[in-house]
């Protein structure tokens, strides 16, 4: 049976796609010449209460909020949901713009304490957008699963799903689509189908650039998040 995909306009959504190819490799380039301390400084990492647990997430501009305040990204939606249920947890935002499963893998180390309880890990949008070979990308991914649960192995992971355009060919474009559920399945994680999901290639719903979600677009993304996140919590 032939998989469905969200039914949004190939032009837009194309252009979605191509624009943050375009940004994502910027961004990486221009991380090329900074040293590994200056890469980790470049991260943000914003704990927005106290609390005994801890929710990071771990992602690249779309965890960020890039072109929005900290504040307004979806991470932090998050922590006003959890806020208003009364919930201890304290929320991390570890997003850094332009990041891969290759960077990400590298990086999760200095960002893993001790203490955290569940952790989302939204990474490959670039790998797949650059035609990272996918058998790099699915190893990458389960490297930082296989990190989480050998350092944390009480810890909750879940998995966000990414799609891409079909310009790298219908079979890497299935292959790409298949590496997250399949692996959220094969290390019983959870997984979110589709972070952007109702929003990705909307215009109202992202900025100027055409990729990176609006303050209102991010609320939305936050709702594709709290789907999965409020029953573990």
């Amino acid at each position: 049976m032939t998989k469905k995909t969200p039914s949004f306009p190939l032009p837009l959504i194309f252009c979605y796609f191509l624009t943050l190819l375009l940004l994502g490799c910027g961004e990486k380039n221009t991380r090329k010449d900074t040293d590994e301390t200056s890469t980790i400084e470049e991260t943000t990492v914003t704990e927005t209460k106290d609390s005994n647990k801890k929710i990071l997430f771990f992602g690249d501009s779309l965890t960020a909020g890039y072109g929005l305040e900290v504040s307004q990204a979806f991470p932090a939606v998050i922590q006003e949901k959890i806020d208003s249920l009364g919930l201890d947890y304290t929320v991390i935002n570890a997003g850094l713009s332009g990041e891969t499963t290759a960077s990400g893998k590298n990086r999760l180390e200095w960002v893993l304490e001790d203490d955290i309880d569940i952790i989302i890990i939204e990474l490959g949008a670039n790998d797949g957008l650059r035609g990272v070979p996918l058998t790099e990308t699915e190893s990458n991914l389960q490297s930082m699963v296989d990190a989480v649960q050998s350092k944390l192995p009480d810890a909750k992971i879940i998995l966000a799903g990414m799609k891409i355009p079909p310009n790298m060919g219908p079979e890497y474009t299935s292959k790409f689509e298949s590496i997250f559920p399949e692996l959220a399945t094969s290390e019983n994680i959870k997984l979110i189908p589709f972070l952007l999901n109702n929003v990705a290639g909307i215009p109202e719903l992202n900025q100027g650039d055409g990729i990176h979600p609006t303050v209102k677009g991010q609320k939305l993304v936050a709702e594709n998040v709290w789907k999965v996140l409020k029953p573990i919590l």
